[in-house]
């Protein structure tokens, strides 16, 4: 195996992190997992498009597969962009995100591949291989793009936003409405904003650790 001063210096700027933070400290769990929660309700303050660009830039560092990155992101901000998702929302999220300051529709790239070159120059093959294999190209699209999206609701709390993730709308018109005549896929909506404390309802119940995983 051999390295060369750019990977020496990845090398290097690891270690430094390592050194200087071992592990995230109490609040940022607060706020990014532990005490955030799910809104419904939005206070009617703007979200500055620089908050988005943050947004990305940090949830684009989160691994995948091959360095695929197949995410892709529409943000809803104007009121014309959010009618043009209205017909698609199920009747009880029609008010949460019509109200929301962005609606972020997380979509995947079914041909991901096709910037093999770019993303992983190493070994482009490694994605190549999905060229001619539309079925594992979507099931390879869909998990890394599921899991870019994890990584997007992380960055967008680590900002100071909350979050309204949701599923309850049709793909198949948003895609139509959106993205029609290309490869990319809708996967789930997130609203963004500054949610409403007063309209919080109590946390639902977790699994305990013996409930659902288990150490071999």
């Amino acid at each position: 195996m051999t390295f060369d001063t750019k990977d020496l210096a990845a090398q290097e700027t690891f270690r430094r992190l390592k050194e200087e933070v071992s592990r995230a400290d109490p609040a940022t769990l607060r706020l990014i997992l532990t005490d955030a929660r799910t809104q419904n309700v939005w206070q009617q303050r703007d979200v500055a498009d620089d908050l988005l660009k943050e947004i990305y830039q940090i949830m684009k560092m989160g691994p995948t597969s091959a360095n695929c990155c197949p995410a892709r992101i529409v943000f809803l901000k104007s009121q014309a962009s959010r009618e043009r998702l209205r017909p698609a929302l199920k009747p009880n999220n029609i008010d949460k995100t019509m109200s929301a300051p962005v609606t972020a529709i997380i979509a995947h790239d079914t041909a991901f591949w096709k910037h093999a070159e770019t993303m992983f120059p190493q070994n482009p093959g490694a994605q190549l291989t999905f060229k001619d294999n539309p079925t594992g190209s979507g099931i390879a699209a869909f998990r890394n793009g599921s899991l870019q999206g994890a990584y997007f609701l992380i960055a967008a709390r680590a900002v100071g936003l909350d979050c309204g993730p949701m599923s309850g709308f049709d793909n198949a018109l948003v895609d139509d409405e959106f993205f029609p005549d290309t490869t990319l896929k809708s996967n789930f909506l997130c609203n963004l904003g500054y949610g409403d404390p007063s309209k919080t309802f109590k946390r639902l119940p977790r699994f305990n650790f013996d409930e659902v995983c288990e150490i071999l």
